[in-house]
């Protein structure tokens, strides 16, 4: 062996790893175990791993461990892991009614497209026993912004509330609820309701007829009033709509704009 070959042996790839990586590494493989944690990274997409996640895959590469980047390992997950993700994925953007980053909007999508794939009622039309009832609006891609929300004015002094959709399937009609309060009157109440009727059009589809719209108590009319059109226009939900997924507790919706709207039932407790 030469004398150079002594002086300076080769240099192992484990040997570059510090204990406190080998640790975190550890801890990353370990949660990739966790199905909603994995998914919702799985969701993330590549260039969007979590800080640090991404080094510490190459560097498991280097130790001649097959570890790959996390979205292209593909599992079937259930339905109520999926879920899961999904409220985790909704926490902290208020229905996502002020907006929400490309990143968000892009991480909940592949969820409800995950969730999607595994709806347990492919003919929604001809089951609305499922359908009818009451629901609650967790998340919409429609979203109120800029001027819109200035001229609303739900920036400084109307709240948007609960978004509660009735379904009354025996008499083919829908009734939309949106809630506010007005702060600097007396932390006034009040509500938008949309009544509109539908028709079943295919196996998942159905079109959706405006009806009528009233604002209640009268003060809340009168703040409302000037913009009572642009108020409308947001919330009017006149089109097709098609229920990509409903079960017990969960109901998921894509209209004709491209909007998504993902609705659960309101709790009895």
């Amino acid at each position: 062996m030469a004398t150079h070959d002594l002086l300076h042996p080769p240099i192992q790839a484990f040997h570059l790893i510090p204990s406190k990586l080998k640790k975190i590494t550890k801890k990353i493989n370990s949660q990739r175990l966790l199905p909603a944690a994995h998914l919702r990274i799985r969701c993330l997409g590549i260039g969007h791993y979590p800080s640090g996640l991404k080094s510490i895959y190459t560097i498991k590469a280097s130790e001649g461990i097959s570890a790959g980047p996390v979205n292209n390992v593909k599992e079937e997950e259930s339905a109520a892991q999926i879920k899961t993700s999904l409220f985790q994925a909704l926490q902290g953007i208020n229905r996502g009614i002020f907006g929400a980053t490309s990143a968000k909007k892009s991480e909940i999508e592949c969820l409800v497209k995950e969730l999607e794939s595994q709806n347990p009622t492919p003919d929604p039309t001809q089951n609305l026993d499922k359908v009818s009832g009451s629901w609650k609006l967790i998340y919409s891609t429609i979203s109120i912004l800029g001027s819109r929300r200035t001229k609303l004015g739900m920036r400084d002094f109307i709240t948007l509330g609960d978004f509660l959709q009735i379904i009354n399937v025996s008499e083919a009609k829908a009734v939309n609820v949106i809630k506010f309060n007005a702060r600097g009157f007396g932390m006034l109440n009040g509500q938008l309701t949309i009544e509109a009727s539908f028709k079943i059009v295919s196996k998942s589809r159905v079109d959706i007829q405006y009806e009528s719209s009233t604002i209640t108590p009268d003060q809340l009319m009168s703040l409302f009033q000037k913009n009572y059109d642009l108020l409308l226009g947001i919330f009017n939900p006149e089109g097709w709509l098609d229920i990509s997924y409903v079960d017990e507790t969960m109901r998921i919706g894509r209209d004709d704009k491209g909007n998504i709207f993902i609705l659960e039932r309101p709790s009895t407790k």
